[in-house]
This record gives C-alpha cells, sequence and structure tokens, in this order.
C-alpha cells in the first residue's frame, strides 16, 4: 500500500501534499485504517521533516474532521452506557481539564486506534476546543515514535529490525491477551 502511496504522489508532484492531507482525512474519517502507510509514503516522498509535518497535519486535520462529523452525525443515536473500558466511559462524561486529560493519555496508547478516541470524544461531552488541544498534542509523541520506527524499518537499520521485532511481539501479545479475554466472558 505504501508503494501505491509514493507512486500516486511522486506522479501528481504539484498536489502531493494536498493529496497526502486529503488520505489522511479519508483515513481519519473512517477510523479503522491505520496511517502509518502514508506515514510512511510521507517520509519518503517529502524526507523525514518534511513528511512528518505533513503526517501531523493530515492527522490532526483528520481528528478534527472527524470529530465534528461524528458529533454531528452520531451523537443522538448511541448509548453511552454500554462501554467496557474505564477510560472510555471516563471519556463519555468527562468536561474540560479532565476531558483533555483523558484524551491526551488516550492518544499516547499506541493500540488504541485513533478513530476510537475521536468517536468516543465526539458523542461525550467534550468540547471541540478541548478536544481540537489534547488531540492535536497527543500526536505528536505517537507521530514522532512512527515517524523514527518506519523511517528506521524503511531503512532496514538494525533498530528498524528490532523496532519491528519488538511491535510484533507486543502486537502478537495484545492479540492473545484479548482472544483469552473473550474467551473468559
Amino acid at each position: 500500500m505504501q508503494e501505491r502511496i509514493v507512486e500516486i504522489l511522486i506522479h501528481n508532484e504539484a498536489y502531493a501534499v494536498i493529496i497526502s492531507l486529503l488520505l489522511n482525512i479519508v483515513v481519519s474519517i473512517f477510523g479503522v485504517l491505520p496511517s502509518v502507510f502514508i506515514t510512511a509514503a510521507n517520509l519518503l516522498v517529502f524526507g523525514i521533516w518534511k513528511g512528518t509535518l505533513i503526517s501531523f497535519s493530515g492527522e490532526a486535520l483528520g481528528a478534527i474532521l472527524s470529530f465534528w462529523l461524528y458529533r454531528k452525525g452520531f451523537k443522538r443515536f448511541i448509548d453511552k452506557r454500554k462501554h467496557k473500558s474505564l477510560l472510555i466511559r471516563k471519556l463519555l462524561s468527562a468536561k474540560g481539564k479532565d476531558a483533555f486529560m483523558i484524551i491526551l493519555l488516550l492518544r499516547l496508547f499506541p493500540f488504541i486506534p485513533s478513530g476510537v478516541v475521536t468517536f468516543t470524544a465526539a458523542i461525550g461531552e467534550v468540547s471541540f476546543i478541548v478536544f481540537l488541544i489534547a488531540s492535536s498534542l497527543g500526536k505528536i509523541p505517537s507521530l514522532l515514535i512512527e515517524v523514527y520506527s518506519v523511517h528506521h524499518v524503511t531503512s532496514g537499520t538494525m533498530e528498524g529490525k528490532i523496532v519491528l521485532t519488538i511491535v510484533s511481539i507486543v502486537g502478537i501479545l495484545y492479540i492473545l491477551a484479548k482472544l483469552v479475554k473473550k474467551e473468559h466472558t
């Protein structure tokens, strides 16, 4: 997928930044697709600094637009009491400083999909401005980790191989933990 995005960006050089931003917005709206492929393509096409800035801008714009769309479309239809995660339940009723801290923390966890955080905040009581600031600030460290990892993985360095191995092990353990938890409920 990354190769296809790189190809599209290179062949549309004049519009490459706009295309990348739009891809990030679409990924954010759907909420289940990983943005790592777009980040990797941005790094390869634009370089590490410009690629990071474009990826951050696209993810932030995507989260903001998604929040607005989710709030307009779903808030009145969702039953807020049926969530298992304590942090998600807290976010649904949180406001102000509490909402800010919960969103910031949830953005830092690599295995909580960005779309879940955005959707939950949108159907909850979080104000738009609190979401905007907390979400954008929370994306900075997670995107920097993603950029670092993608850069080393695509470069084939030893650090990249270690990062890939660790991510794979954590991912497998996470899936196994979910499967075991599912069997016990």
